[in-house]
């Protein structure tokens, strides 16, 4: 007779699930001067080389005044030495967390080339002249899409949101300007540390972390896998 309470040993078990990296390592020799420089590097590869699926994709943590988390899966659309820039409903829970909390946590997880990249800092709103330039690259339907969705808000079915987006379709026809809805826009996000992580066999990852530097550049520290 089986025992219900017996610990799963079959292939859906996540506890024997593992992978074994075998990838070259990350020294500090091999780093660009700046986080900015070896982010490029890095998405150069995974976009040209790799091919990964949505490469910009990334998990976005923030938290409210009282502390609790929430984490969720948002495209990149930008980054210079600036910051690191994506676009939401002002309205939405992360931009509400930010609102309280702007300290934000950034992660790129590229399994397929066993690296990620962690980003943390401060989020600031974009201008709305930044918005509206990059509101206006968007897809028609992406752009009504803004309108029809209260984002992150409750609604009855998925028929009150296809009646939005259909009203809007009659208003703005393919082709008609669509304007930037002023509860949508961008956040920067600042970063005050970038870690680099590749992974190594054995467990024996590379993390390479920038900080910033008494001089006001970058220097990098490596972490212990």
């Amino acid at each position: 007779m089986t025992d219900p309470d017996a610990v799963p040993r079959g292939p859906l078990d996540p506890s024997v699930m593992r992978a074994r990296y075998s990838a070259e390592g990350l020294s500090e020799s091999a780093l660009a001067a700046t986080p900015t420089e070896q982010f490029a590097r890095w998405f150069e590869q995974v976009v040209t080389g790799a091919r990964l699926h949505e490469p910009n994709a990334m998990v976005v943590s923030t938290s409210d005044a009282e502390g609790r988390i929430s984490s969720r899966t948002v495209l990149l659309k930008q980054f210079d030495a600036d910051g690191f820039v994506f676009y939401t409903n002002y309205g939405s829970r992360k931009a509400r967390d930010l609102a309280q909390n702007p300290h934000v946590s950034l992660l790129f997880p590229w399994h397929p080339v066993a690296r990620q990249v962690i980003v943390t800092g401060v989020a600031r709103r974009t201008g709305r002249d930044e918005t509206a330039a990059y509101f206006r690259t968007r897809p028609h339907g992406s752009q009504l899409g803004a309108w029809a969705s209260a984002q992150s808000s409750v609604i009855g079915s998925r028929a009150t949101l296809d009646s939005a987006y259909a009203e809007l379709a009659a208003r703005y026809p393919e082709g008609e300007q669509v304007p930037v809805p002023p509860h949508w826009g961008g956040f920067r996000v600042v970063p005050s540390a970038v870690e680099f992580w590749q992974g190594r066999e054995n467990r024996l990852h590379d993390r390479l972390r920038y900080v910033p530097a008494a001089d006001g550049a970058w220097r990098v520290e490596r972490l212990s896998p």
